[in-house]
């Protein structure tokens, strides 16, 4: 673990290992070099795993696949594994790592492998589920098999295990969607959940044969095993919904998706809401009702529940480039199309006395972040006794680590005050990445933005914002309590329970920090740090 507290030839080292501190301040050969009374900025690399915000230390995490295990105590989340050298036609194995509380993982490795030639149905892994049947006391994977050379591109087929550990594919049993009506190209991302009739339904997203806008599939069994068709139900107008997820959580019945609409706006993990199951069914066709749960740098988030607390995993995505700058703004492919696959991020779903949901920090975050760091403003303008007037005033606190938990309160002396955090901010950076809070109608949204002297302001892409978070409603007292996360370039910010940004930000790592202030005057608290 990185201290931000470096001093000597720790930092002497660390400079050497990457670039300069600073094109300024040459201080490789300085064994007495201060590293933590500076301000410059500096150039570091993410760890090759992450331990928070999990990633593999080989290749990355596409679409998680969450279920609690009652037999082991343990949330268990299988993904698609992601390489940068997949084979043609055989990729994304499902992996599999536990956790007793999403914050602190093990990986299990490998648990379905792909198919053994080119020619198998399931010679690709798409998305799918798992689900234990406790009446025979097997654990059931749903998957899709992908396939360009077969008879079907897309079929949904089944593996089962008694153990978790020995894993039988179930030769005998495919759904085909053209068997029922539906498309032979996209049939996937089978969904099961018991429903309020006390049997197991299986969604699965696809297209009718005949053409036409994209639907879900449904299916529903006694036993897990045999499987009857019992209809469909729309998505939403023209836009394909994946990685389905459904579950009743107190009197409400849910379903989250994620929309796989390349427009920014739309691409995110959303979800609607409904006193029953079948008034959800009748809730889609249109987007009244809908909510997006994060923005687009969060996707395929799919949750599990131990029967306390519920939790949600997605993933964000990595970004390509050569060094801090292109890979924070990429507008030739990484936010214009974003990279697929990255570092899984669990959030806590809160549920809402009226039904609706927002995602929060989980619990044992603030349990693994647990060693406080001194807190030193570094450089600060139009700041004085807490508060921060004018527009460009900030307040410059010193270098983080690798893994940050952040806090700090934050007063507006009006609904229409704009602030923001900034990272990856050097009392030399001509441009740093800034999360801004900004007012939205009667509420807030939260977006990022390249500032500096050579920043290019809001993300932006033919015209469009890409960073933009969801709407949330102005705190009546105007106080904002503000809780961020990062493990290496992954970050996600928390707000009064209502508001979650999930980000990636190259370069938070070793780098100053500050909170601005965007015109009128807001009152900062509280501030803290703490590392692991």
């Amino acid at each position: 673990m990185l201290n931000i507290m470096l001093t000597g030839l720790v930092g002497c080292a660390l400079c050497t290992a990457t670039t300069s501190c600073s094109d300024k301040d040459d201080v490789t050969g300085d064994p007495q070099y201060n590293w933590a009374g500076t301000t410059q900025f500096f150039n570091p690399t993410d760890e090759q795993g992450f331990s928070t915000y999990y990633t593999p230390a080989i290749g990355r995490v596409g679409d998680p696949m969450p279920f609690y295990d009652k037999a082991s105590g343990m949330f268990r989340v299988l993904y698609l594994q992601e390489y940068d050298n997949n084979a043609s036609h055989r990729f994304h194995p499902y992996w599999t790592v536990q956790t007793p509380d999403g914050a602190n993982y093990m990986s299990l490795g490998e648990t379905l492998a792909v198919g053994s030639n080119d020619y198998q149905q399931d010679a690709a892994l798409g998305t799918g589920c798992c689900y234990y049947n406790e009446k025979d006391g097997l654990y059931y994977i749903y998957y899709t098999g992908h396939n360009g050379n077969a008879k079907y591109r897309e079929a949904v087929m089944r593996a089962t295990s008694p153990d978790y550990i020995n894993w039988s594919r179930d030769e005998l049993w495919q759904l085909n969607g053209p068997d029922y009506g539906y498309s032979s190209n996209d049939f996937r991302d089978p969904q099961v959940f018991v429903a309020d009739d006390g049997l197991y339904h299986m969604v699965i997203s696809t297209y009718p044969a005949s053409g036409g806008d994209p639907c879900f599939a449904e299916f529903q069994s006694p036993d897990m095993k045999t499987w009857e068709h019992v209809g469909r139900f729309p998505m939403i107008w023209s836009r394909m919904l994946e990685c389905a997820d459904i579950f009743k959580m107190g009197d409400w019945w849910y379903l989250v998706y994620s929309d796989s609409n390349q427009q920014p706006w739309s691409r995110k993990v959303k979800y609607k809401k409904a006193a029953t199951y079948e008034m959800l069914k009748g809730s889609f066709g249109g987007d009244a009702g809908e909510v997006a749960l994060d923005n687009r740098s969060f996707y395929a988030g799919k949750t599990a529940s131990n029967g306390t607390d519920r939790f949600i995993w997605g993933w964000c995505p990595f970004r390509y480039g050569a060094n801090i700058h292109e890979k924070n703004i990429n507008h030739g492919g990484a936010w214009a199309e974003p990279a697929w696959s990255g570092a899984m991020v669990c959030h806590k779903v809160i549920q809402h006395e009226d039904g609706s949901l927002t995602l929060g920090a989980v619990p044992a975050m603030a349990a693994k972040y647990n060693v406080p760091q001194p807190v030193a403003v570094m450089a600060s303008n139009g700041y004085s006794n807490g508060t921060l007037t004018g527009d460009g005033a900030y307040v410059l606190y010193n270098r983080l680590g690798a893994h940050n938990h952040i806090t700090f309160k934050v007063k507006t002396a009006g609904n229409g005050d704009n602030f923001g955090v900034s990272f990856v901010r050097g009392s030399d950076s001509e441009k740093y990445y800034s999360l801004v809070v900004a007012p939205d109608g009667d509420g807030r949204v939260i977006h990022m933005e390249q500032e500096g002297v050579s920043g290019i302001g809001e993300i932006k892409d033919d015209g469009q914002a890409l960073t933009r978070g969801s709407w949330f409603a102005q705190p009546a007292d105007n106080v904002f309590n503000v809780d961020i996360y990062t493990d290496n370039s992954v970050l996600v910010m928390y707000i009064n329970n209502v508001a979650c940004y999930t980000q990636r930000i190259y370069g938070i790592q070793k780098n100053c920090w500050s909170i601005n202030n965007y015109g009128g005057s807001i009152a900062v608290s509280d501030v803290t740090v703490w590392q692991y």
